[in-house]
C-alpha cells in the first residue's frame, strides 16, 4: 500500500472512532489495561535519567574538601553572586519594561506598520545572547565603525581624543541581554492583553479613567502573571549565558563555573559553584510561582465585548512605529545586517572554508539525534500522564521537565561526573573480562552532549506534546478500546496522527535550541569536534569575530524558524479572539 493509501486508511480509522464516540460518554479518567503500565515505568526511567546528573552533581560537590569550599566562599562566590544578582535585576527590569510596553502598544493602538511589528518584535529571539555580544563588541570597539563615525562627525582623529563608554561593563551586558530577551515577556503578555475582557476597559472609561490609567490600573494588573512568567524565562536564559557575560567582562556564577573547570581542572569546585547556582534557580522558580499565585483570577474573565485598538495616524502613528521599531533594530536588524556584511566579505576574500562543512555536519547531527530522543522521551512522559492522571505520573512529569530551568553549565558539570564514572566502570569491565580499554565512550563520542540536550530541552517536547494530547477527547480512547486496540495501538493510530502538529512544532523548537546551545556543548564536546556555536566562541576568544561570521549568520537564520512559528500562532490567536468576541467593540483609549 502506498503512502496515500496508508494516510487514507488511518484517516478512515480516526473517522470511524469519532463515529463511535457518539454512544460513548466522556469521562475524566480512563483505566488502562496492565499492558499500558509500561508507559508509566518508561516515564519513570526518563525521570531518573534526567535527575541523575543533579544527584551526581551534589555527590561530587560533597567530595570537595572543606578548605576548597571555604576558599570559594570567600574569594570566588561573593563577587560572582553579586554580579549575577545585579545582572539578573537589570535584565529583568529591561525585559519587563520593553516586553510589556511593546505588547500594549501593538495591542491597544492601530497605526501604520503595526501588523509588521506584531511579528517583527519576536525576531530578537533568533539571535543568541553570545552572538549579540560579539556583534556589538566589534561595532562599538574604540576603533570600530560606530565610534569611528562619531569621531569623524565631531572632528576627532583618534580614540585617545574621544571615545564612548566601554561596552565591556555590567551596564553594557544588561542593556544587550535585555534587548535580546524581552520577547520572553512580550509573547505571554500580549497573549494576555488579547484575551482580556474589554468590558473592564469600558467600565474604566465610564469612571473617567484616562488612557494611561487604563493601562496602569486595569490592563497591567490583569497581565501581571504573564509578565512574571516572561521575566522568569528571561532570567533563566540570563543564567544560562556564558559567552556574552564572559566577553563583556561580567563574572557571573555561570562564568565562574566554566573557568573553574576549564582553567583549573577543578571538578569538585565547579560542582560546588554549580550547586550554588542551582539553589539560585530554585529561588527564582519559587518567586515566579508566588508572583502568579492569582493567575486563575486573571484568566477566568470572559469577553463581553470586542477589544478594538484605537486608531492612530499622522505624527503620533509614526512616532509609535519608530518607538516599537527600536527594540527590533537593536536586537535583530543591526546584528543580522552586520553578520550578513561580514559573511559576504569573508566569502569574497577567502571563500567558504571546508572546515565549515564539518562544523555544519556536527551541528546538524548532534541536534538531530537529540531532537529525536527528546521527542521520544517527551511522548513517554506526556502519554503516561494521559493514561495515569495520578500523583506518580504527574510528579514524573514535573521532575523530568526541571532541566529547562537549570543552566546548561550546571547540567554539563553533572553529566561530566556521570560520564566520567560510567567510562571508568566500563573500562574496568572491558579490561578485566576482554583485555582492552573501551576508551571514552560517552564524552569521546558526543553522547554526553546529546544527553545534556535531552535533559535541558525535554520540557519543550513534553509540554508541547502534552498540550496536543489535551485537545484530543478521552472518548476517542474509549472508542479505540472497544475496538480491541491496545494502549500502544491507540497511541499509534489515534493520538499520534492527531497530535502531529504539536510534535512537529516541539521538534522544531528543540532542534533550534540545540543548535544555539553553547555552555553544554562547550563543556562536553569531544576533542577536535566543533559546532557552529563553539567555533564562534573560539574565534571570539581570539578577537577574530569576523572569521566566524558565516557560522553566526547560519545560527541566526536557523533561529528565525521558531519565530515564524510563534508569529503564526500569534496571528491565529488574534483572529480567534476577534471571531469569538461579541459585537460592539470597545476601544482601549
Amino acid at each position: 500500500m502506498g503512502n496515500a493509501g496508508v494516510v487514507k486508511h488511518r484517516r478512515c480509522d480516526i473517522e470511524r472512532l469519532m463515529a463511535e464516540t457518539v454512544a460513548v460518554p466522556e469521562s475524566k479518567t480512563l483505566r488502562p489495561p496492565r499492558a499500558g503500565r509500561a508507559w508509566l515505568w518508561l516515564s519513570a526511567v526518563v525521570t531518573v535519567l534526567v535527575l541523575f546528573p543533579v544527584l551526581a552533581l551534589a555527590l561530587e560537590a560533597l567530595q570537595g574538601s572543606a578548605g576548597l569550599w571555604s576558599h570559594l566562599a570567600f574569594t570566588t562566590l561573593p563577587a560572582a553572586f553579586a554580579d549575577t544578582v545585579i545582572l539578573l535585576s537589570g535584565v529583568g527590569l529591561i525585559a519587563a519594561v520593553l516586553g510589556t510596553s511593546m505588547a500594549w502598544l501593538v495591542t491597544a493602538y492601530d497605526f501604520r506598520g503595526r501588523a509588521v511589528l506584531e511579528w517583527a518584535l519576536l525576531l530578537p529571539l533568533a539571535v543568541p545572547t553570545y552572538i549579540i555580544a560579539y556583534v556589538y563588541l566589534d561595532l562599538l570597539h574604540p576603533v570600530g565603525p560606530v565610534q569611528g563615525a562619531v569621531r569623524f562627525l565631531l572632528g576627532y582623529d583618534s580614540p585617545r581624543q574621544f571615545r564612548l563608554p566601554d561596552i565591556r561593563s555590567m551596564g553594557g551586558c544588561i542593556v544587550l541581554l535585555g534587548f535580546v530577551l524581552y520577547p520572553y515577556v512580550y509573547i505571554p503578555t500580549r497573549a494576555m492583553f488579547l484575551t482580556q475582557s474589554a468590558s473592564l476597559i469600558e467600565a474604566a472609561r465610564t469612571l473617567g479613567v484616562s488612557r494611561k490609567g487604563i493601562f496602569w490600573r486595569v490592563a497591567l494588573p490583569l497581565a501581571r502573571p504573564a509578565v512574571a512568567v516572561g521575566v522568569s524565562l528571561a532570567l533563566m536564559e540570563t543564567l544560562n549565558d556564558v559567552g556574552a557575560a564572559e566577553f563583556l567582562g561580567v563574572r557571573t556564577l555561570t562564568v565562574s563555573i566554566y573557568t573553574t573547570w576549564i582553567t583549573r581542572s577543578d571538578l569538585p569546585g565547579a560542582a560546588q559553584l554549580a550547586l550554588a547556582l542551582l539553589f539560585l534557580v530554585v529561588a527564582l522558580v519559587s518567586i515566579e510561582r508566588w508572583a502568579r499565585r492569582k493567575q486563575r483570577f486573571a484568566s477566568n474573565i470572559r469577553h463581553s465585548r470586542g477589544f478594538d485598538p484605537l486608531k492612530v495616524s499622522g505624527f503620533h502613528g509614526a512616532w509609535l512605529f519608530c518607538l516599537c521599531a527600536i527594540p527590533v533594530m537593536i536586537g535583530f536588524v543591526l546584528p543580522a545586517f552586520y553578520l550578513a556584511v561580514e559573511a559576504i566579505k569573508r566569502m569574497r576574500f577567502a571563500g567558504i572554508s571546508p572546515r565549515l562543512a564539518g562544523e555544519a555536519l556536527n551541528t546538524v547531527a548532534l541536534a538531530s539525534v537529540a531532537t529525536v530522543l527528546v521527542l521520544i522521551c517527551g511522548m513517554l512522559v506526556a502519554y503516561a500522564v494521559r493514561l495515569f492522571p495520578a500523583a506518580f505520573s504527574r510528579w514524573c512529569y514535573r521532575f523530568s521537565t526541571m532541566g529547562y530551568a537549570a543552566p546548561g553549565t550546571v547540567i554539563a558539570i553533572g553529566i561530566l561526573v556521570v560520564s566520567g564514572g560510567f567510562d571508568r566502570l566500563l573500562n574496568q569491565f572491558t579490561m578485566q573480562f576482554f583485555g582492552f580499554s573501551a576508551g571514552l565512550v560517552l564524552i569521546g563520542t558526543g553522547a554526553a552532549v546529546v544527553y545534556a540536550y535531552v535533559v535541558r530541552f525535554l520540557a519543550i517536547s513534553a509540554g508541547g506534546i502534552d498540550a496536543g494530547l489535551e485537545r484530543i477527547p478521552l472518548s476517542l480512547d474509549h472508542a479505540s478500546r472497544t475496538l480491541g486496540r491496545s494502549v500502544t495501538e491507540t497511541f499509534r493510530a489515534v493520538h499520534l496522527p492527531l497530535s502531529r502538529t504539536a510534535i512537529v512544532a516541539a521538534g522544531l523548537l528543540v532542534f533550534v535550541d540545540c543548535v544555539k546551545e553553547l555552555p553544554a556543548t562547550l563543556l562536553l564536546r569531544p576533542l577536535n569536534v566543533e559546532t557552529f556555536a563553539t567555533h564562534l566562541y573560539g574565534e571570539a576568544a581570539r578577537g577574530t569575530y569576523e572569521e566566524a561570521s558565516i557560522a553566526a549568520l547560519a545560527i541566526v537564520i536557523t533561529g528565525i524558524l521558531p519565530v515564524i512559528l510563534l508569529a503564526r500562532v500569534g496571528r491565529r490567536l488574534g483572529r480567534k479572539e476577534k471571531l469569538s468576541a461579541p459585537q460592539g467593540p470597545v476601544r482601549a483609549g
